[in-house]
């Protein structure tokens, strides 16, 4: 015998909205409240409340970034990112830049190795617009058929704008000499070669695929209210392919073995050009390597500055670049470190081999307690200051989330800093630097002229 189904209350049948997770991540003395909620779907919203300011930075970040295509991907995610600009089923191309700039407001997008960022920068009062039309970008973008032809020759014409730029290119041939055909080794805007041949279809799939909830992290820092930006952005998600059902944020990005790095090796790229620009380095250290802040120190005292050992010798006490410099670069399971110097090219000689020797000096005798206390002032000194816009907490706070899965206070990092030792400091250094190196040279030379 059948039952009659039960006849439910108005309670019963009144739509549930799923409770959205919020807690307090930090009071910064230096910066305002930091809170972080992940919704049902895994997106997760963070905010710093800073009352003083009038303006907000507001951010969508996206952990799909170059390193995620495949070969015949490659520039993928970069063309997406041209394209979500082009219109939503709500709003045209022109709509989407007028809203914001008839408030003064300014928008942008950057897409890297391992993650796309979309942002906006306008007066408090006018965050729901901002919220709105960003979100409405990333969300919910046509990729129309024609949009698709017009951007793909914009995006050609920044390849060979970019291929006019010797000192871009010699980055660009450095990193292929390290990493080859892994991901890592690729150029962020692909190629003539694969960006020619790419569907709507292809960028359509990769968006689909990659632009999902729990891949997702909204940040926002300036004037403004946890509660108040939280439900702007679930209305503006709301019926969107971004409305999506319960899952669970994803972790960061994995520190998996096995990214391979080719031998060291020499790559030249002939060009006649009135400056040669040169690169040398090697394999560094991954992102979550607790050395990092030793490396950060080592980098600001050897070439991070105009106090520093490569700038001192090669620029001001010789005259021979006008610009030289070292960095490290970091990803999740990898990283590099290297040196840039631009000078004549019949220079290039000298640069090279004094490079060599101060590399060799450093990695052979370390660093003096003096340089290693100066490179921890440039390292606390240049983060603080870098806090001074409501952009760069923003970033900070998207990074902290999607990099690292957490936000380290201010105060700890500063703390962490302080805590590198002259030991560690060396220790790494004659690890780094006595690293077989690979040069990269963009000038009017030939491979031949490097060898022996």
């Amino acid at each position: 015998m059948s039952r009659a189904p039960r006849s439910s209350s108005p309670a019963d049948r009144r739509e549930v909205t799923p409770r959205a997770a919020t807690r307090t991540l930090s009071e910064d003395p230096l910066g305002g409240t930091v809170r972080r909620t992940v919704l049902p779907s895994g997106l997760r919203v963070l905010t710093e409340a800073i009352p003083t300011t009038r303006s907000v930075s507001f951010g969508v970040w996206v952990a799909v970034g170059s390193r995620d295509e495949t070969g015949t991907q490659s520039g993928a995610a970069h063309f997406l990112e041209h394209l979500l600009f082009k219109g939503t089923h709500k709003r045209t191309a022109l709509d989407i830049s007028a809203q914001i700039e008839a408030v003064g407001g300014e928008t942008n997008a950057f897409t890297t190795k391992e993650y796309t960022c979309y942002y906006a920068r306008v007066l408090d009062e006018d965050l729901p617009l901002a919220i709105d039309v960003m979100c409405d970008l990333v969300a919910d973008s046509v990729l129309a058929a024609a949009d698709v032809e017009t951007e793909r020759g914009v995006i050609l014409e920044e390849i060979a704008m970019h291929d006019d730029e010797p000192g871009d290119e010699v980055h660009d041939l450095f990193v292929r000499a390290v990493y080859g055909d892994h991901p890592l080794g690729r150029l962020i805007s692909g190629t003539e070669e694969t960006v020619t041949p790419m569907t709507r279809r292809q960028i359509h799939h990769f968006y689909r695929r990659r632009y999902t909830p729990p891949q997702i992290v909204v940040a926002a820092a300036g004037n403004l209210d946890h509660a108040a930006v939280l439900r702007l952005v679930r209305q503006a998600l709301r019926g969107t392919p971004l409305d999506t059902e319960r899952a669970a944020p994803a972790p960061p990005r994995p520190r998996t073995p096995g990214v391979r790095t080719r031998p060291a090796a020499t790559v030249v790229e002939p060009k006649e050009t009135e400056q040669a620009h040169v690169i040398l380095g090697c394999p560094g250290i991954d992102r979550l390597d607790e050395r990092r802040f030793a490396l950060g120190v080592l980098n600001n005292v050897l070439g991070g500055g105009m106090s520093s050992r490569l700038f001192q010798e090669i620029r001001e006490r010789r005259g021979l670049a006008y610009s030289v410099y070292s960095y490290a670069s970091q990803y999740a399971d990898s990283g590099l470190f290297a040196v840039y110097a631009g000078c004549a090219p019949g220079k290039l000689d000298e640069v090279l081999t004094l490079t060599r020797a101060e590399l060799g000096r450093v990695a052979a005798d370390g660093l003096t307690e003096a340089e290693v206390a100066r490179g921890k002032g440039m390292s606390k000194g240049s983060f603080v200051l870098g806090l001074e816009d409501t952009g760069s907490r923003m970033s900070r706070l998207a990074k902290g989330e999607l990099l690292y899965g957490t936000l380290m206070p201010v105060d700890e990092l500063l703390a962490r800093v302080d805590a590198v030792t002259v030991d560690e400091v060396n220790a790494l250094a004659a690890e780094l630097l006595a690293r077989p190196m690979s040069l990269a040279v963009v000038g009017p030379f030939g491979a031949d002229d490097f060898t022996g």
